[in-house]
């Protein structure tokens, strides 16, 4: 359950954010994105007090976040896996690697991880049709993936968040 401590910090987020921009509500989409650089992603309660604060409609900041594929109004993992199913993709592949990844995952499309480690998501094209089947990690392509490719591709990040976290 959230406290009204958590409210207060979402509510200093987000009149940093705004004052960034002049609370100027033409500046929803950058306001946001900050937002969500911020708390890794745009919380209802973080909406709200942005739609109070730049005296707009919550449906407009709502329409914003909702539109924009980039935003998430649900925690997100660590990693996002975005994996390309566009046709060439798909033909070289992509369907039988979204099933292994989802297979090792255990999560569906949109879906993260109880780790919270990924957040998997494909889509319809990532705009790189000459290297197929693609996908990235972040912001990493990795290109003409096999299926054999793809358990070291996940145990690599998997291991790195392992490592960062005993480094803390």
């Amino acid at each position: 359950m959230e406290t009204k401590t958590e409210r207060r910090d979402y509510r200093a987020t987000v009149q940093a954010v705004a004052e960034a921009y002049d609370r100027d509500p033409d500046f929803i989409i950058p306001m946001l994105q900050d937002l969500q650089t911020d708390l890794g992603y745009v919380p209802p309660e973080a909406a709200k007090e942005m739609a109070e604060l730049l005296h707009v409609p919550l449906t407009q900041i709502y329409s914003v976040a909702t539109f924009y594929r980039s935003f998430s109004l649900v925690p997100r993992g660590k990693h996002i896996i975005t994996i390309c199913m566009g046709t060439v993709c798909y033909l070289k592949g992509a369907r039988e690697i979204s099933a292994l990844i989802q297979s090792r995952l255990g999560v569906g499309p949109g879906d993260t991880t109880a780790d919270r480690l990924f957040t998997y998501q494909p889509v319809n094209c990532l705009g790189a049709c000459a290297l197929a089947p693609v996908m990235m990690i972040d912001d990493r392509y990795f290109d003409k993936v096999k299926l054999g490719h793809v358990p070291d591709i996940l145990e690599t990040y998997a291991k790195k968040d392992e490592r960062d976290r005993d480094r803390d």
